[in-house]
């Protein structure tokens, strides 16, 4: 219910910011509140991967609303971080960091990138720019220098990736009902299907988590054929294991798994393993 009433008042306050960005007047408060802390703090001997769990832990606690990206009519840069999803919270995280790494700290910076993460080649060019798989979301911010997707080369196997949900389940979603919309996701779902991807399934993660750092951005894979990613997130070791922060549906709240990330996993039947990639220095 409290989730709902969030999303709610998100929708009624939506104020627009320019011709393509949305934000209500409580977003951009806590956005500036958030740029003014970073601007003074010293954060210039930081990796990027320390400064994701440092920014990662300053939304811990900020409730969990979903499907604030989704609103009527032209596709909007809609910024809010009052409530936020799992992909919105790390969107969130490592626009910030790359913020903090470039010594920017307005709000238009963070409007610019912002967009650059969230789109494909850097900029809103309508619905179907969006990276709405996250495997694509993953492999195009890759091109774009801001991450590295270390899947393999930490022990991953090859990962059979053909998501087709968008495509057959249009009903789910409105701007699916414009033909062009339809067309050029389909486009998107073969582009993905011809890429070669990998995963670390969910019994290799506890071997295998020597090799993830905190700051890690976790993506979790899907034992259902027609989607690539379920659940993201972001490493952070606790007392000698790596657990997940992230934006949680179930507890409605952005948190730190209580069970390591591998036992986690274990807990649900469509997670069949993890993505990881890792954040590039500016």
């Amino acid at each position: 219910m409290i989730r709902l009433l969030l999303l709610f008042t998100f929708f009624l306050t939506l104020q627009p910011i320019t011709a393509q960005t949305v934000c209500t007047l409580e977003s951009r408060q806590k956005l500036d509140e958030m740029l003014n802390k970073l601007s003074q703090e010293n954060l210039s001997s930081k990796s990027p991967n320390e400064l994701v769990i440092a920014i990662g832990k300053e939304f811990l606690k900020t409730p969990y609303v979903e499907k604030t990206l989704e609103i009527p009519g032209e596709e909007k840069l809609v910024i809010n971080l009052i409530g936020l999803d799992c992909t919105t919270y790390l969107e969130t995280v490592v626009t910030l960091v790359r913020l903090v790494e470039q010594g920017e700290f307005t709000f238009e910076s963070f409007e610019k990138e912002l967009e650059n993460l969230r789109y494909r080649n850097g900029e809103n060019q309508g619905y179907p720019s969006r990276l709405h798989y996250f495997s694509d979301w993953i492999y195009e911010n890759q091109k774009k220098g801001i991450l590295k997707d270390i899947t393999q080369e930490i022990g991953g196997e090859s990962y059979g990736n053909k998501p087709t949900f968008m495509a057959q389940n249009p009903q789910y979603y409105p701007q699916m009902s414009y033909k062009e919309n339809l067309e050029q996701i389909q486009n998107t779902e073969a582009a993905i299907a011809i890429r070669d991807y990998f995963y670390i399934p969910k019994d290799q993660v506890q071997p295998l988590e020597k090799n993830i750092q905190s700051g890690d951005l976790i993506a979790i894979t899907t034992s259902m054929t027609t989607l690539d990613i379920v659940h993201t997130g972001l490493a952070i070791a606790k007392n000698g294991r790596i657990h997940l922060m992230h934006a949680s549906s179930k507890n409605g709240e952005v948190e730190i798994s209580a069970m390591p990330l591998s036992d986690y996993l274990q807990g649900n039947k469509s997670q069949s393993g993890i993505m990881v990639a890792r954040l590039v220095s500016f």
